[in-house]
């Protein structure tokens, strides 16, 4: 092994895990208690110290509005966003508004930003590979879904420096499970990763060929994962207790998260046993004063029928993927499931109906991403290993126009690294500076694609409109992080900038953050008392 280590982090939704390649293979790291999935969950207790994992789930009832999880379904994102709207609507932390109209989680009297409490996950991932390793870990590669966008993909990099971490890399989490599904293989196919996490899906097609993982296509949808199959069952139950009491429970939120954990355990024991029996002791009390229990079975029958829908959308992106590929689901050689909710039967089948063939057994879908990654961090720092990895952008990157449209500079699905120009003119006399608006997205309009940013470009020669050419070139890199430039073609006056969206941090903020998280103590289980986890 070299002397420099990197490790892969899978940053999931719901879950989280770590892996690094030790003697030539990917191996997952448990923490000191074996556990190799690590719950996303962020517990801020009264003594200051901070609660990650696990045992951060179990405070999830008992100190609701200081325990944050899901918080990558609001990363990078803005303010007044649909899925902000949501997360509002059922989360029991505070979601407000800050500069920019970025999102911020209120505990208490402090407040964070998406990229500090993703950072407090990644800062737990970074111990519990320091632990069992018995060095330090500086370096790693993070997964994200193929589908986020450039904020998104640019806030999980802030969130790796915050917590200490130069990021190599950051991989489409499809990629990284073809990865770790192909190490060692030797197989020359054409797969499809299909990745159901707990907040977003993800479909990806590539070509394996020896050592070459070439990306052909990807598509997605980030409102959807394991977390709107709990949201069916949770309005299930809620619903049928009112229509019994003429109580909801939805308008409690300490009911709404028992209701939330019920949902869950109940989602993956009809997934196991065909049937799954829910018991709510003393989730709220009766106009009396009495006590009250939710008692509900819920049968594989029905809970199918609440969440084929979902299922469906699943396909619809399926298709997209494979349109964009020129392929038929005929065409694909095999069928690699990843995240926790293609453990369902319901998924499981349906995927194979759909592909016309068996998913591929002997995939672990909660430790392949992190162990595709670590393949990632490994290649990266031994120039010896032969991996290669062509990767492709998942949105089409597009500069506003007049008249509240947008025209395509890159295809979604090229492959990256790419850099592309485009000549622009100016669009009346005299004009001395020119804004450049650049988005994100498969629509012509501008107010139906995600705005990444603007920038001014001045100092190039005045003259009549349509006289001065302006030459403006896109980058966008390994990371999917989008660069742009701006050149005057006959002065060659240039100026240049990474977009970052104006609700990101500055390099002050993630400065202020870094010096913050230093400072954060992390708690250990075995610090806690008994009833804390």
């Amino acid at each position: 092994m070299s002397d420099d280590i990197a490790v892969g982090i899978d940053l999931g939704t719901s879950y989280s895990c770590v892996s690094v390649v030790l003697d030539g293979q990917p191996t997952v790291i448990p923490n000191e208690w074996g556990e190799t999935t690590h719950a996303s969950v962020v517990s801020f207790l009264d003594d200051d110290t901070v609660l990650v994992g696990n045992a951060a789930k179990k405070n999830i009832i008992t100190n609701a509005e200081n325990t944050v999880y899901s918080a990558k379904r609001l990363i990078g994102r803005y303010y007044f966003s649909d899925e902000v709207k949501k997360a509002q609507a059922v989360m029991p932390y505070q979601i407000i508004e800050g500069q920019n109209n970025s999102v911020r989680i209120q505990v208490k009297d402090k407040t964070f930003s998406l990229p500090e409490i993703s950072a407090l996950v990644l800062k737990e991932m970074k111990a519990i590979a320091e632990t069992h390793l018995g060095r330090e870990v500086s370096k790693a590669v993070v997964t994200v879904p193929a589908y986020f966008n450039d904020n998104q993909r640019q806030a999980t990099k802030d969130a790796g420096r915050i917590a200490g971490l130069e990021v190599l890399r950051i991989i489409n989490e499809p990629t990284a499970a073809a990865l770790g599904y192909g190490f060692g293989r030797d197989v020359n196919q054409r797969i499809v990763v299909y990745d159901l996490g707990g907040g977003t899906f993800d479909v990806s097609i590539l070509e394996i060929g020896k050592d070459v993982f070439e990306v052909l296509s990807t598509a997605g949808d980030t409102y959807l994962g394991g977390d709107d199959f709990d949201d069916r069952i949770m309005t299930w139950l809620a619903e049928d207790f009112l229509a019994r009491t003429r109580l909801d429970l939805r308008q409690n939120k300490y009911c709404l998260q028992m209701l939330k954990e019920a949902a869950e355990k109940a989602k993956i024991d009809v997934g196991v046993q065909s049937t799954a029996k829910i018991l709510c002791e003393g989730i709220c009390q009766d106009a009396d004063g009495s006590v009250m229990n939710l008692s509900q079975t819920l049968t594989a029958e029905n809970f199918n029928k609440m969440v084929m829908d979902l299922v469906q959308r699943t396909f619809k992106v399926c298709d997209e993927a494979l349109q964009s590929a020129r392929m038929t689901a005929a065409d694909v050689d095999a069928v690699v499931l990843v995240g926790g909710p293609t453990r369902l039967p319901i998924i499981r089948n349906s995927v194979k109906h759909y592909f016309q063939k068996e998913p591929k057994e002997g995939v672990n879908p909660d430790q392949v991403v992190s162990m595709g990654a670590a393949l990632q961090a490994h290649a990266l720092l031994n120039q010896a290993t032969s991996t290669f990895l062509v990767d492709v952008t998942p949105l089409s990157l597009r500069i506003g126009t007049v008249g509240g449209y947008t025209e395509k500079i890159i295809e979604k699905n090229t492959p990256i690294p790419i850099d592309k120009s485009k000549a622009f003119t100016t669009s009346r006399d005299g004009q001395d500076k020119v804004k450049i608006r650049v988005y994100q997205g498969e629509s012509n309009r501008a107010d139906e694609c995600e705005m990444l940013g603007e920038f001014e470009f001045a100092g190039f020669k005045v003259g009549y409109r349509g006289d001065v050419k302006i030459d403006v070139t896109f980058e966008i890199n390994t990371d999917g992080i989008v660069k742009v430039a701006a050149t005057d073609s006959e002065t060659g006056q240039r100026t240049s900038t990474t977009i970052s969206l104006n609700s990101g941090l500055s390099e002050q903020d993630i400065q202020n953050s870094i010096n913050a998280n230093k400072g954060m103590q992390l708690a250990s289980q075995r610090d806690l008392p008994a009833a804390a986890g």
